[in-house]
């Protein structure tokens, strides 16, 4: 068996997030019990709990978030979805290092339970994640 990446989260209403995920981002949703909705979202088993007390706006500035990478082609029509749809973004469509095969394209979106959800894409996913010397630890602390 392949390994399956699972993540939980907290939502204020299991119905209202299944169809955010289902219509908005296209998942497929998956089983249902009382108090759960699993949906997969690019290949990750995400259960949507129903923990509306848990479920908090996201907050300005906030690095919290789950999302996925997609090629150039799916990222362009995901993002068109959701603006066909209406969904506001939390961080708008923005591009890094334009030009250069560390390129990448993003944009950060939530669910109505305030889960962000990242979406992007990378000219050249290799060099975009290629480890450079002021990638370690070491070298952040001393500035360099």
């Amino acid at each position: 068996m392949q390994p399956i990446l699972h993540l939980s989260i907290p939502v204020r209403d299991v119905v209202e997030a299944r169809n955010f995920y289902v219509d908005a981002l296209g998942c497929e949703a998956a089983r249902a019990r009382p108090g759960y909705q699993d949906v997969w979202f690019f290949g990750m088993q995400v259960t949507l709990q129903d923990r509306a007390e848990e479920a908090a706006a996201p907050h300005p500035g906030s690095v919290r978030h789950f999302g996925v990478t997609l090629g150039r082609h799916d990222f362009d029509a995901l993002a068109a979805r959701l603006a066909a749809r209406g969904v506001p973004w939390v961080s708008p469509l923005s591009t890094d290092d334009e030009g250069l095969a560390t390129e990448q394209t993003k944009a950060k979106i939530a669910d109505p339970s305030g889960n962000v959800i990242e979406i992007k894409t990378y000219a050249d996913v290799a060099a975009a994640l290629q480890v450079s010397p002021h990638s370690y630890p070491e070298a952040i602390e001393h500035g360099n």
